[in-house]
């Protein structure tokens, strides 16, 4: 599917509900939902609060290379995909286990320097990822903690659907529609520029806004219809090249929304100049 832009809300509303009813997920072996029970639903709830991921069970819930068709999404200089990656019952589950697992940043972590002024962020962030990597953007640098099995779990799935490797991964915790994210590019000197930035959201629905650099502000270059979309919980957005050099990104602050979201935006870090 190709398109520069997503229209009226009812015409978005519509073609994420035909995306989702129109698709299926079928597993690694080839059976469907409606062929086998959910394998989440086998994760007892004690072994899900303690966060367990037991070997036989994870592999028996890695997806096809593809658990759900994926929505092309393009415009200038945008080149996204989108797909369903998790079934609600095992999205409710990672879920929960990250809000049990996940530790967020506190004291001056939580604050980033825009134009020489230092803001408040306005959500939780922590960050995980392979031993000694750091991430600089706002003037902040964070440094990796050790990845929890939940997370490992979820980057491992992401990278049996997209055939793309990550070694760290952000992650923002919304408590409801007035915690957000500003406008920003994702294209900080670390990345590896030929590396996709894989997006995972969980919990509350939110919308998530690009707008191309040249129709920015007041006095924009061009006149370029910003790209809409609605994030769904256990789905998978690919921000693919060049999408981050030409297109900023944010999650606007939506007071209807009241529940929380935990998005994980999985990225993979030069080290020493080398993939």
């Amino acid at each position: 599917m190709k398109f520069s832009h997503v229209g009226e809300h009812r015409a978005r509303r519509w073609l994420m509900d035909t995306f989702v009813s129109q698709t299926r997920k079928r597993y690694i072996d080839g059976t469907t939902d409606e062929q086998r029970e959910p394998v989440w639903k086998k994760c007892k709830e004690e072994e899900c609060n303690q966060g367990i991921v037991k070997e036989d069970v994870k592999e028996d819930a890695y997806l096809t290379e593809f658990s759900q068709p994926w929505q092309k999404i393009e415009a200038e200089g945008l080149d996204c995909d989108y797909a369903l990656l998790f079934p609600k019952e095992e999205a409710d589950c990672l879920y929960t286990q990250l809000e049990e697992e996940v530790v967020y940043l506190t004291g001056d972590k939580t604050k980033i320097q825009v134009f020489g002024k230092v803001y408040n962020v306005p959500r939780k962030q922590a960050t995980c990822g392979d031993a000694g990597l750091t991430y600089t953007y706002s003037g902040v640098s964070l440094q990796a903690s050790p990845w929890t099995p939940t997370l490992e779990y979820i980057r491992d799935a992401v990278t049996k659907a997209t055939g793309q490797t990550f070694n760290f991964v952000l992650i923002n915790r919304y408590k409801d529609g007035h915690d957000h994210m500003g406008e920003h590019r994702d294209d900080e000197r670390e990345l590896d520029p030929l590396c996709p930035i894989a997006s995972v959201s969980l919990g509350a629905v939110r919308d998530f806004v690009f707008r191309h650099r040249e129709s920015r502000g007041k006095q924009c270059r061009r006149q370029i219809n910003p790209v809409k979309l609605e994030l769904a919980h256990g789905s998978l957005l690919l921000m693919n090249s060049p999408t981050n050099t030409h297109w900023y990104h944010s999650l606007p602050a939506r007071k209807r929304v009241l529940t929380p979201r935990i998005n994980l935006t999985f990225r993979r870090i030069l080290q020493d100049g080398k993939k």
